[in-house]
């Protein structure tokens, strides 16, 4: 792992909150091998047989787990670089939480530094849906996730990123236009 850490093909990431954590996970970087080993390496001898309908379909069932572990990493950099317009004042850096058994699992969490922060300074939900916004059950899951983050707590501020919008106002909703901004992209 190391050697394909330095390479830059591999990146380890761990959870950020308050507290250290050995919960190292490893992803991919590049997102076309990680489409590559989750669709394609164990489906080779199908499209060889001539069955590249069932690897289509196999694509098809996935797409929507696939898709929202995909964009994390890209929600999270946008975050970042939109830092000062977008999170809280002092969000440095920007992450997600997890523990040994995924629960909870918070897909966005912004501090003050990293791995281990001093001061928490948001927390998220990734929601890439496409016909289903940022609702009141995704609401009380991302509270109730909050209250067991270290560092975390009631007046820690809300954050939602969907593709579809936000049926909710207590939480601060984020949209794929604000995101493009990230990298350039029209102003929304």
């Amino acid at each position: 792992m190391e050697v394909l850490s330095e390479r830059r093909s591999v990146r380890a990431e761990l959870p950020l909150s308050t507290r250290p954590s050995r919960e190292t996970r490893y992803r991919i970087e590049d997102p076309y091998l990680r489409f590559w080993l989750y669709f394609l390496a164990g489906a080779i001898s199908k499209v060889e047989r001539g069955r590249g309908d069932l690897v289509l379909e196999s694509i098809r069932k996935g797409w929507a787990s696939w898709r929202g572990r995909a964009v994390e990493p890209v929600v999270r950099e946008a975050l970042w670089r939109l830092a000062p317009e977008l999170l809280p004042e002092g969000t440095d850096a920007v992450g997600g939480y997890w523990t040994r058994s995924n629960n909870p699992e918070i897909d966005i969490v912004g501090g003050d530094r990293e791995p281990v922060a001093r001061r928490v300074t948001v927390v998220g939900s990734i929601k890439w849906l496409e016909n289903k916004p940022f609702d009141q059950r995704d609401f009380a899951a991302l509270v109730a996730h909050r209250a067991r983050l270290p560092g975390a707590d009631e007046d820690t501020p809300l954050l939602a990123v969907a593709r579809s919008g936000c049926g909710i106002g207590a939480v601060r909703c984020i949209g794929p236009e604000e995101l493009l901004r990230a990298w350039g992209g029209p102003s929304a």
